[in-house]
Order: structure tokens, then sequence, then C-alpha cells
């Protein structure tokens, strides 16, 4: 997935205009009313979300109407199911490189020794 599609998501202005636009396609002055900011922050934002590929517009007369697409936030869902399905494993700190004065004190670290013992 785009790194575009998370940036993004990760401003919680544009996850409100994402819930607005959920129900019915919306233009610019209405998204600015609902969600109290400017049409010019709401234009901006628009900007962020068509170029992640997560809304489009389409032009009715003099406006232009934003509506959510769907497929692309159904990727979105199927990447964060796709984490929730991630189980915890026991860290290998020298594979990772970490070195060993942080290795040994790290809570999920099993020495080799000891990962046998675990499985039997």
């Amino acid at each position: 997935m785009k790194d575009k599609v998370w940036k993004a998501l990760g401003d919680p202005r544009r996850i409100q205009l994402l819930q607005l636009m959920s129900e019915r396609s919306c233009c610019v002055r209405a998204l600015a009313r609902m969600s109290r900011l400017t049409e010019s922050a709401v234009s901006q934002h628009l900007k962020v979300l068509r170029e992640a590929g997560l809304v489009c517009g389409v032009k009715i007369g003099y406006h232009t109407h934003y509506r959510v697409e769907p497929d692309a936030i159904g990727e979105v869902i199927d990447a964060l199911e796709a984490l929730r399905s991630v189980r915890g494993t026991t860290c290998d700190g020298p594979f990772y490189g970490c070195p060993e004065s942080e290795y040994v004190r790290c809570e999920s670290y099993v020495p080799p020794e000891m990962r046998n013992k675990e499985n039997q």
C-alpha cells in the first residue's frame, strides 16, 4: 500500500471528511459547513485524499462533488485486518542487530537455550 494513503489517513480532519462523504457525495462548500473547516482547508485536505486515491471528484455543473473510493478504503481495511492477525513472537535480538546489552534486558527476548524448553 502506498505511503500516501497512510499519510492521508494520519490527519483526524481527513478522517472526518471521509466519514462525511461515506453516505453521499459532497461539494467543498457542504463539507466545509459540516466539518466547520474553511473551504480552503477542505480543498487542501481533499487534494491529499485525492492524490492518495481515497476519494474522487465528479464535476456536476459548476461544482465538483467528492465521494469515497470504496475499493481504496477496502484495501486499507484489508491491510489493517492483516495486522490484526499478527501473533506476538519472541524477540531474537541478535538476529535483528540489537546490541547484547539491549536484547538481554528486553522482556520479549528468550535466549536460544530456553526456546527449546518452551516448545516442549
